[in-house]
């Protein structure tokens, strides 16, 4: 029988790569689809030029609350332990 426990895991890393694939999108998809190449064009927000404070401000904040909306909600409490509670022979 197979543990239950290696089920979960594999899901909650299929999760976790879910996010890493989420936080690179995000940060791409602003940092080179805003940024033109010329300096002088950029807007700014808060001193930083708009691509970066979107990308890496506003992602990093963005990536906090989806994590922890993830871990809160998705993710399951595993006991280290086998069930029958012995030693794996």
């Amino acid at each position: 029988m197979k543990d239950k426990r290696f089920k979960i895991a594999n899901r909650e890393a299929i999760i976790g790569i879910i996010l890493v694939l989420v936080n690179f999108v995000w940060w791409y998809g602003f940092a080179y689809g805003m940024g033109d190449g010329d300096p002088r064009s950029y807007t700014y927000i808060l001193g930083m030029p708009a691509w970066f404070f979107y990308s890496c401000v506003v992602g990093f904040v963005f990536m906090v609350v989806l994590v922890t909306l993830v871990v809160k909600f998705l993710f399951k409490e595993v006991p280290f332990e086998d069930e029958e509670g012995g030693k794996e022979e």
